[in-house]
């Protein structure tokens, strides 16, 4: 094979990612295989895990992916159809020199893509677009690797119950016939309390809903379960099994900031003046409550891989983003699986009281926006958000710039930044009263209109 260069859309910042068919074939899957076992092997590693998910694009793409690995001489052992958490794991319990888990995530069932940790850490960034230079070069290492299948599940599953420590609760559980069904299922029968569990037939189809918990409406046949059942909360699940939603006995969303603090509570009395990292998404009532628990709240950067390395360099035992990746570094590996996030949060309400309706009802409310995701093409949205940066740097505005702008006023704050992961902007804004939205509201609309871009019509 000589040399590839990718679509310039599918090399993200912390993923690799495309709609099959168009911007990312199976040659791509070769190619990445070939230029990523030549960095594990240059690297002076051995060996690489490799799982995939339900989409019906993905064992193709693990097929050509695995080819392309073992023909730079690595070793690839293949764990499998899996939820990506169960691919992370993998990577340290089989001690492999890196693991790439096939994925589209929470994308259309059109889209797939890959996530990948070189060692036992992410790869992100600069390391990805270095993969896709060693690709356009040809430049890869050859020889004769193996390709094994080995069986991880029971040993996962047994590991996530390791850190159970929850009174019996009524939950229902939506996979949303995610990759990570065979594995909910599995463990929800080890777990004490009544698990009712939807959805758990693996479909690429995603033919109940669309698999991303942080979508409310997705959130809908969850909601009628517990109302239906008399369940004490409902946990959904991303289409691979690395973000997780709540709602509440009531049916109200317990978001990802909130789940956060709730955690926060719970961590912070075993760990006090821990710093717990959110992304820039999160409600300014997060990072406040952490302060008031005597933690160190710390603002960063979205993005999964982004987010795990800030916890290397902080040595922070909690993170967690709005999108509902959680990451628990205390008593676990420090990346995003929404399965220990789960059994985590029932913990983490035992110990406070062990009613999710009570703790929601005390946390800080907040006037806010939903996360707001509206299309711009892939090139421009990072411009339009470089153009609004410079305009409000001119004007000496108080904002944040870890990722993208964060504008704070007397209001509140209003969010504007680029996704890494598709064709879209987003956009949030948080107020304490309805009138100080509004006047948000207005100033994000401003800042678009003035770089030709649109608002959405819900802002």
């Amino acid at each position: 094979m000589t040399a590839h260069s990718f679509h310039q859309t599918v090399l993200r910042e912390y993923d690799i990612r495309g709609i099959v068919g168009d911007t990312l074939h199976a040659t791509d899957a070769k190619a990445l295989g070939r230029a990523f076992g030549t960095t594990v092997r240059r690297a002076g590693g051995k060996s690489v895990c490799i799982g995939y998910d339900g989409r019906l694009s993905s064992p193709d793409l693990s097929g050509a992916l695995m080819d392309g690995i073992a023909s730079t001489g690595i070793d690839v052992t293949c764990v499998g159809l899996c939820g990506t958490p169960m691919l992370y794991y993998s990577v340290f319990e089989l001690d492999t020199d890196g693991g790439i888990m096939v994925t589209g995530s929470h994308n259309p069932p059109d889209y797939n893509g890959f996530k990948m940790m070189v060692g036992k850490k992410p790869c992100f960034g600069e390391a990805i677009q270095a993969l896709g230079k060693i690709a356009a070069e040809g430049d890869f290492e050859t020889g004769e690797g193996k390709i094994t299948e080995v069986d991880v599940f029971d040993r996962y599953i047994d590991r996530l119950l390791r850190d159970v420590d929850m009174q019996g609760f009524k939950v229902a559980w939506d996979p949303a016939n995610g990759s990570a069904g065979p594995a909910i299922e599995a463990l929800v029968k080890r777990l004490p309390g009544e698990h009712i569990v939807i959805n758990a037939e693996v479909d690429g189809t995603f033919p109940n809903h669309h698999a991303d918990p942080t979508v409310e409406e997705n959130l809908e046949q969850l909601k009628q379960v517990i109302a239906a059942e008399g369940c004490d909360l409902g946990l959904s699940f991303d289409g691979d099994g690395d973000r997780i939603g709540a709602v509440d006995s009531q049916g109200r969303v317990v978001w990802g900031d909130q789940m956060l603090a709730i955690m926060s509570g719970d961590l912070l009395k075993e760990l006090p003046g821990a710093p717990i990292i959110a992304d820039v998404k999160a409600s300014q009532a997060l990072f406040d409550r952490v302060k008031e628990l005597g933690g160190t709240p710390v603002m960063w950067k979205t993005g999964h891989s982004l987010i795990k390395a800030k916890m290397v360099e902080l040595d922070a035992p909690l993170a967690g983003e709005m999108s509902g990746h959680i990451f628990y570094k205390h008593k676990f590996y420090g990346h995003d699986d929404a399965l220990y996030a789960g059994i985590r949060f029932l913990n983490a309400i035992t110990s406070q009281g062990g009613d999710l309706d009570v703790l929601k009802d005390g946390l800080p409310s907040a006037i806010n926006t939903p996360e707001l995701r509206f299309d711009c093409d892939d090139l421009r949205k990072f411009e339009v958000v470089q153009e609004v940066k410079a305009r409000l740097e001119a004007a000496g505005t108080n904002m944040s710039t870890v990722d993208g702008v964060r504008v704070q006023t007397e209001d509140g704050w209003w969010l504007l930044r680029a996704s890494n992961t598709q064709a879209v902007l987003v956009a949030r804004c948080e107020a304490s009263t309805e009138a100080g939205l509004g006047r948000l509201k207005i100033a994000l609309v401003d800042a678009l209109a003035q770089s030709g871009v649109k608002a959405p019509d819900d802002l």
